[in-house]
């Protein structure tokens, strides 16, 4: 019994921090990075307003749900909202949108690593089972000057998961799309956020 115990007390401790930092994780959102950038050198950012398509108009409630969670990232990177949006500095565009990976029955000869994005698994007796379609998952931020409507600053953030859920992912790909502003960089590049920040 004391060889038992004596391995359970050295052994416990590393598993509890091999599962914290699994935990941590699971916290993290990878996404692949794309900035471009005209923003004028030595140039601040001041005061922002949202402005909407006509396809956004017409869907207030689901614009208005990424605009809430794009804000902290947007303010963030040291803008601030305007009172009058006539009078802002800035104009903010936001968009996101889910992509469902093709059927790989769709075309039997092509092959894209896992069946053109939805991920299949070898299994005994049956040869390989299905585990449902990938989704591609995507946020942008435009910025315009408000009084010339010259576009500044453009940023995309991308990840694909089983999941085409993107409500809780939203401030963690906004975060990552605004993170090197007023910078461009390497496209795509990968940045790593906390995806427990909730919209305020």
């Amino acid at each position: 019994m004391r060889p038992i115990v004596a391995f359970l007390r050295r052994t416990l401790p590393v598993l509890a921090l091999a599962l914290l930092a699994g935990c941590a994780t699971f916290n993290q959102l990878n996404s692949d990075v794309s900035t471009y950038s005209q923003w004028p050198a030595g140039r601040k950012a001041g005061t922002y307003a949202f402005e909407r398509l006509p396809s956004q108009q017409a869907r207030a409630e689901a614009q208005q749900r990424l605009e809430t969670a794009a804000r902290p990232a947007i303010e963030a990177a040291g803008f601030a909202p305007a009172g009058d949006p006539q009078q802002a500095d800035f104009v903010v565009q936001v968009g996101a949108r889910v992509t469902a990976y093709a059927d790989p029955f769709d075309d039997p000869f092509f092959w894209r690593g896992s069946f053109w994005g939805r991920r299949h698994y070898w299994g005994p007796g049956f040869g390989w089972g299905y585990t449902g379609p990938d989704y591609e998952r995507e946020v942008a931020v435009l910025i315009r000057d408000r009084r010339s409507g010259q576009p500044l600053y453009e940023a995309r953030a991308a990840n694909s998961g089983a999941s085409s859920s993107i409500d809780s992912l939203l401030p963690a790909m906004f975060e990552a799309a605004l993170k090197d502003f007023p910078n461009a960089g390497i496209n795509p590049r990968k940045v790593t956020t906390e995806i427990t920040k909730k919209p305020a």
